[in-house]
């Protein structure tokens, strides 16, 4: 069975598909602007010291977030690749 976890909690290196995004409004457009839609790929490539922003990799580029963004998203982590 898939899980399911928010992109927050996810490790660097850690593969998984986006399946939900729960802002709404002017956030939730701008999360989905920045190519993070459900039924997308992405890794974690990396952390700052403090853990906050988050680097991904998606479609060919890499992006930025916040973790109060990251927060919105939640991701289903490939069997072989959990938490």
């Amino acid at each position: 069975m898939p899980t399911i976890v928010n992109l927050r909690e996810m490790r660097v290196n850690q593969h998984g598909i986006i399946k939900t995004i729960g802002a709404q409004g002017e956030l939730g457009r701008r999360i989905r602007d920045m190519g993070l839609v459900p039924g997308t790929e992405i890794i974690v490539i990396g952390r700052a010291p403090l853990k906050d922003p988050v680097a991904l990799r998606l479609k060919g580029f890499t992006l930025t977030l916040r973790n109060s963004e990251a927060d919105f998203i939640t991701v289903e982590l490939p069997d072989n690749d959990l938490v």
